[in-house]
Parts: structure tokens; C-alpha cells; sequence
């Protein structure tokens, strides 16, 4: 029944859902229209707002570019190819490849969200190579599901992520967050002991995993009944980690040498590394100091060192940037959707609707409804949080509420916003080379099931916690 559902909803997905582009156009329309009809802001007030925030988000669309990138280019070294190639060749099924690539895409999320995306879709790709009968919808959206729902209580999940930085959110944010006087929590600072480490956490971490790989087990069609890569006209070729392209020439120029030499990239790896045990420590509590930035050196030193020359890393960045092209165009007008919420205060509207109807039970449930709605349209888990920390954590020591946990309710609200977004779908899509409307419909039925799964451990799980942290 459930793959049949799944089958259904995916040829509804192809019929009706349009290009992200085109999504996020048509949001930007909805927003606007929004912002005139439900706020006191005139027409062109709303359009100011919209320009002023376009292009507010260019370091963090650098940010999020190097996140997929640095992903890429270390999920498509040769050691961790091999390792791809040895994982693929396990399942024998083709509901249990689509579950093992669902299971392997929602752990490496809860480490690093980009890497995820590119390691399962490299993953997918050569399970369907060897799985007769798979239909390669099913194991393309699998690659997805790490990112519409653990990845943000992990390592890399930008709210925790901001909420433990000094200086990844603007003063009077913290002094919301610190509450007082006398503060509540010194400098506004939540540390990852407070959100992403709860036990907790890791409980609703762990009943996702298994959620959501029970239901892309159940859901995956039986042989013949989907459609292969083959049946969509897809030609996966024999292999992602082109070996051959990243031998060194019989013959190199002198120009040439040390382009195909490791002496540099020795040398830079120990530079980087050298930089990243002196910057952990001295933090006094090296979880808090994690921040994107730290993620992408982290993993393009990672990178280097497994490409090993120059050459090969120069290689794999460029069969990397295809993928960010989606970043890229459409940020930016998610940036001035952004702007129009927050400069016509939309967003409190909205918030205040929900806030007015809340218990200290019910808020974090409502946290995450909420977060899910907004993230429809606003993608982007770090800017959204800006948007919404604001009021959100007032509200939180009004109904005094475990901060860390209203942190934990946005989360996986936000994640759950991007089974039906296809926007995060964009980086993998084009090495999948597939639309979006090809895998909706399997993660339309994620969708279904986790809700009230979220629900339901954000409600019990919250009652364990006490007000502030």
C-alpha cells in the first residue's frame, strides 16, 4: 500500500510540481502579496524590503556553496570511492538498496550535511548500477532524507551552530536569548550540550533513523514495477570516481610538476591542520566553537589530502561546481523573501498567532509547525533562525521553556520543511540528473510519516527539561 502511495504521489509529483526556480518565484509572489495584504507596509514599502535583502545572504550562499563542494570533492577521492564501491555491492534487492542508501544518507547528515548529500547521491548511483530492477527514483530520493531530518541536530545544523558562535548573531538577539537581568544564560550562548548533545536529542535522532528507513523500505517498489535509470533515459556510465582521469601523465612538464607533485599539498594540509588544533585549543569548550567555516576547512584539508596533488583537487572542485549552480541563482530571492518577512514583520505576525494559542507544553510542538511553514519559504535553516530567534526564544522564557529544546523543536521543524522544498534537492539533482518532480513523491510520503512522529517526541521528550537549560 505504501508503495503504491508512493508511485502515486510521485506521478502527481510530475505532473504538477514545478522547477525549484520556479518555486521560488512563485513564493516570492505569495510573500509579496502577503506583505501588503497582512501588514501596514504599502506596496512600495514591500518592494524596498525585497531589495534590500537580495543580496544579504551572498557570504552565507559562498558558505553553503563550499559546504556541497568540499562535500563533493571529498566524497569523490579515490579511498572513500573504493569504500562506495564495496557499500554498493551489499544490497541485492531493490528495497534493501533503497533502505541502505536511506540509512547510510540520514548518519553521514548528522555529520555534515553537505558531504551527505554528495556521498549518498555517488552512493545511489552505483547501487543502481548493480541492482537490477531499482527503480531510480526510490534510491535518488533516499539520498535526500538525511537532510529532511536529522541533519540539523547535528554537527553541522546552522541554529545550534549559531547559537553556540559568539558573533553568528547580532547583539540584541543574545540579550533576548540571556533574558534578565540578572541573565539567565551568560552571554546568550547555547552550547551543543544543550541542544544537539541532549539525550534527547539523540533519541529523536534515533527513532527518525528508523522511521524513515522503514518507510523507504516499505515504500521502494518491487522489481519491474518502477522505473529504472535506463527506463528514464539516465546513462550512469561505469563509474563517478573516474581512476584514469586522476593518474599522473608518463610525461610532465617542468611548468607542470608540481601539479602533480604532493609537496604543496603536504605542505598546506600541515599549514590548515597546524591552524585547527591551535584554534580548538583555545576555546574553553571546543563543541561551541564548531562553525561552517571551521566544517569546509575541515573538510577541503580532509579533501586535499586524499586527492593528493593539486591536479586531482583541481579536478574534483570543478566536477563539483555543476552542483551549486541552484545555490547560486536562487539564494538571493530567497534572501529578499527573507527581507520582506522580517522588514514588513510578517513573521511576527505569525508568530504571535501561534504564541497566543501555546502552553509551556504545547509551544515546542507548535515551534516546529511553525518552523516547517516558514521553511517552505525560506530554505535555509541559518537565515530562517535569524529570522525567528528573535521572538521565539522571548516567547520561550515567557512560557519558560528549555531553551536548548525550542532550539531542538526548530530544528526538526526545518527539516521537515524540505521533503516537500525542493531547494536543498538542488546540489545532487543535477548529478542524479533528474528533476525535482522525479522524487517528490517518495519524499512526500517521508513527510507524512514523520509528522506526527515529530510531534510527538518533541511533546514527550521536551517534559524532561527544565527551564532555562
Amino acid at each position: 500500500m505504501i508503495a503504491r502511495l508512493a508511485l502515486a504521489l510521485t506521478a502527481w509529483a510530475e505532473r504538477w510540481i514545478p522547477d525549484a526556480f520556479v518555486f521560488a518565484l512563485l513564493a516570492t509572489v505569495v510573500v509579496v502579496v502577503a506583505g501588503v495584504t497582512a501588514t501596514p507596509s504599502t506596496l512600495p514599502q514591500v518592494v524596498d524590503a525585497w531589495g534590500r535583502g537580495f543580496w544579504e545572504l551572498i557570504p552565507f550562499t559562498l558558505q553553503m556553496s563550499l559546504v556541497i563542494i568540499t562535500g563533493h570533492v571529498l566524497a569523490t577521492t579515490r579511498p572513500l570511492g573504493r569504500a562506495i564501491r564495496w557499500l554498493a555491492g551489499l544490497p541485492q534487492s531493490p528495497k534493501t538498496a533503497v533502505a541502505f542508501v536511506t540509512f547510510f544518507a540520514l548518519v553521514s547528515s548528522w555529520f555534515n550535511w553537505g558531504f551527505s548529500l554528495i556521498f549518498s547521491a555517488v552512493l545511489a548511483r552505483e547501487v543502481a548500477r548493480r541492482v537490477a530492477g531499482l527503480d531510480y527514483r526510490a534510491v535518488s530520493a533516499a539520498t535526500f532524507l538525511g537532510l529532511g531530518s536529522i541533519w540539523a541536530q547535528g554537527l553541522s545544523g546552522s541554529a545550534a551552530l549559531q547559537m553556540a558562535s559568539p558573533g553568528a548573531l547580532q547583539p540584541q538577539i543574545r540579550d533576548i536569548v540571556a533574558g534578565g537581568p540578572p541573565a539567565l544564560v551568560p552571554g546568550g550562548i547555547v552550547s551543543f550540550a544543550h541542544t544537539i548533545f541532549l539525550w534527547q536529542s539523540f533519541v529523536s535522532v534515533g527513532v527518525e533513523i528508523i522511521v524513515v528507513t522503514a518507510v523507504m523500505y516499505l515504500a521502494t517498489p518491487a522489481r519491474g514495477q518502477g522505473k529504472t535509470a535506463h527506463d528514464l533515459g539516465i546513462e550512469l556510465g561505469t563509474s563517478d570516481i573516474a581512476e584514469d582521469g586522476h593518474r599522473r601523465p608518463a610525461h610532465v612538464t617542468p611548468g607542470a610538476w608540481l601539479e602533480h607533485s604532493p609537496i604543496l599539498t603536504w605542505a598546506i594540509v600541515a599549514v590548515g591542520a597546524t591552524y585547527i588544533w591551535r584554534y580548538f585549543a583555545a576555546q574553553a569548550d571546543p563543541l561551541s566553537a564548531i562553525t561552517i567555516n571551521i566544517v569546509n576547512l575541515s573538510f577541503l584539508l580532509v579533501g586535499m589530502l586524499l586527492h593528493h596533488t593539486p591536479a586531482r583537487l583541481a579536478r574534483a572542485v570543478q566536477n563539483a561546481t555543476p552542483a551549486v549552480w541552484g545555490v547560486v541563482l536562487q539564494f538571493p530571492f530567497y534572501a529578499g523573501i527573507a527581507g520582506v518577512i522580517v522588514g514588513t514583520h510578517l513573521s511576527a505576525r505569525l508568530a504571535d498567532l501561534f504564541v497566543s494559542v501555546s502552553t509551556p507544553a504545547t509551544f515546542p510542538p507548535l515551534v516546529a509547525v511553525y518552523s516547517a511553514i516558514l521553511g517552505v519559504f525560506v530554505p535555509s535553516g541559518g537565515s530562517k533562525w535569524v529570522i525567528e530567534a528573535p521572538y521565539v526564544m522571548q516567547a520561550a522564557h515567557t512560557l519558560k521553556v528549555h531553551l536548548g529544546w525550542v532550539v531542538t523543536a526548530y530544528d526538526l521543524g526545518e527539516a521537515l520543511a524540505n521533503l516537500v522544498q525542493p531547494f536543498w534537492m538542488l546540489p545532487t539533482l543535477g548529478l542524479l540528473r533528474l528533476n525535482a518532480r522525479d522524487v517528490m513523491g517518495y519524499t512526500f510520503v517521508v513527510f507524512l510519516a514523520l509528522i506526527p512522529v515529530v510531534l510527538l517526541l518533541i511533546g514527550l521528550l521536551g517534559r524532561s527539561l527544565a527551564y532555562p537549560l
